[in-house]
């Protein structure tokens, strides 16, 4: 299997990890289902310098992070602005 069909397999498996590092207390991380109805359906609470590796699987289609932190990806960095 070829680099771009495992990039393929992994995107449609849900497979794929993030990293959300917490830049002060109280960062919350909501994950958000798939299907008709988009519902929270997990949450987590980070204090500063915790570091949190969550997947996108097939029942996490979103998250949510609200607080100062970095989300990084394969696409790259976003430190959040509050």
């Amino acid at each position: 299997m070829d680099d771009s069909n495992k990039m393929n397999q992994s995107n449609t498996n849900g497979n794929e990890y993030f990293v959300i590092k917490a830049k002060d207390n109280g960062v919350h991380v909501i994950g958000l289902t798939r299907g008709q109805d988009t519902r929270f359906h997990h949450t987590e609470k980070l204090d500063k310098g915790e570091v949190m590796i969550a997947q996108f699987t097939e029942h996490t289609s979103a998250v949510k992070v609200r607080g100062k932190a970095l989300i990084i990806t394969k696409y790259g960095t976003v430190d959040t602005e509050e």
